[in-house]
């Protein structure tokens, strides 16, 4: 049963301790790195055999794979994810910049260059938790960045197939090549490029421990867009809201992992009472009961604030992944939000319509970095360059005030670098 807490009457720590993290296993991730650089595809291969429990002869889905598992998709499916790529598309496609320059006196030019990455990989989970939605939010804002390739990685089946759905999402959203491949082996494979498959610029997508603790060992190979930890999502709600759909909703969190979080924050104490029973009621109705209910026991908790404006504190403190504001006049209270990935305005807002349709990016900051991160966007697909432009009057104006700073900071050669143009004049 989720524990209910007394903001107040418990101590901090309680109130926001999170839940337990996973087992080191950087390792054996190492060791797969250092194995896959050695021995390129042989390695992956190998790898794939061990851990997906197929022997394959080639990595890459051709074009005919990708055909022939699209006429598998059912239509209706099709039009959901067309319509959902739709909605991602306009939304990201108001995240694209521009660079810009200006002028200054004596000639004096400034400015930025906002370049795409070239390359970029993308990882789908595969097998039983295979998510075509996170194909739609990795690839969509990759192409809107002018990206020229997305390469995507995902695990196969037994049969030595990438499940249909995944390869639907792939074609709608545009991705270049598809690789058969998963876990901390694609990472690094991804990274260091072997026989067949590219090296690319940068690793998003989420993934296992091992997935999560590859990226981190790759990066500065490569870039990545975070290390993304198990599932969050916090409601804030009042006592107006109804029992059965706030638990609902943290459940559609709690269903991911046994290490997901789920937490109310409320400041009626009937509600919290109310959710509690809810939960208890709807979890064994849920397919994945075993996994929702483990984590609604070990890391969901209710937390009942002294008042609204004390539960907006202790959710900023949080900083969770996702988080709904189930309470009258939401907007007035977005405006009071700091820290949250992902917010869900309102009692018709619920947390997957993010996840799958409305068009906001799904990959989020967890584990409290929604204090310091964003969502993943189109920004994460290119690179800023800046460029100076100075006549020689400018420089000159300048260099000695150049050289007095280089001075102070013990860099004699800058100070001579910005004055050696005007010894002889």
């Amino acid at each position: 049963m989720i524990k209910i807490f007394e903001y107040g009457a418990v101590s901090n720590s309680e109130i926001f301790a999170r839940g337990t993290a996973s087992k080191d296993v950087s390792a054996p991730v190492a060791a797969i790195i250092a194995d896959v650089r050695e021995r390129g595809d042989t390695a992956v291969l190998e790898y794939c055999e061990q851990f997906d429990g197929v022997k394959l002869s080639a990595l890459e889905v051709t074009d005919s794979e990708l055909e022939e598992a699209v006429s598998l998709v059912e239509d209706e499916f099709i039009r959901i994810m067309k319509l959902a790529a739709e909605n991602i598309r306009e939304f990201h496609s108001r995240q694209v910049r521009e660079g810009f320059s200006f002028e200054k006196k004596n000639g004096v030019v400034l400015g930025q260059k906002v370049i795409p990455l070239e390359k970029v990989g993308i990882y789908v989970p595969g097998g039983t938790a295979a998510y075509p939605s996170s194909v739609l939010m990795n690839c969509i804002p990759a192409k809107l960045a002018g990206c020229k390739e997305v390469v995507m990685a995902t695990p196969p089946g037994k049969d030595g197939k990438i499940n249909p759905n995944i390869l639907a999402a792939a074609k709608i959203a545009g991705v270049d090549r598809i690789f058969k491949m998963g876990g901390a082996q694609a990472v690094a494979a991804l990274a260091y490029g072997t026989e067949s498959v590219p090296k690319v610029d940068k690793i998003t997508g989420p993934g296992n421990a091992f997935v999560a603790e590859a990226k981190k060992q790759v990066f500065g190979t490569v870039a990545i867009d975070m290390i993304a930890g198990p599932s969050e999502i916090l409601v804030v709600a009042d006592g107006k809201c109804d029992a059965r759909v706030v638990a609902a909703d943290m459940l559609s969190q709690a269903e991911h992992d046994k290490m997901a979080s789920a937490v109310l924050v409320t400041d009626s104490m009937d509600l919290a009472l109310a959710v509690q029973a809810e939960l208890e009621r709807q979890i064994p109705l849920l397919p994945r009961a075993e996994i929702a209910g483990i984590s609604i026991k070990n890391n969901g908790k209710i937390i009942v604030a002294k008042d609204l404006e004390n539960a907006v504190d202790i959710a900023n403190e949080i900083a969770p992944e996702h988080l709904e504001l189930c309470v009258d006049e939401p907007f007035l209270w977005l405006e009071k939000i700091k820290n949250a990935g992902s917010v869900f305005l309102g009692r018709n807002c619920p947390e997957p319509l993010g996840d799958y349709l409305a068009g906001p990016n799904h990959v989020l900051p967890t584990g409290g970095t929604a204090r310091f991160s964003s969502p993943l966007s189109v920004d994460d697909f290119v690179k800023k360059m800046q460029f100076s432009y100075y006549t020689d009057e400018a420089l000159s104006e300048v260099s000695k005030d150049i050289a007095y700073f280089a001075d102070k900071e013990g860099l004699h050669a800058h100070a001579k670098s910005a004055t050696v143009r005007f010894e002889d004049k």
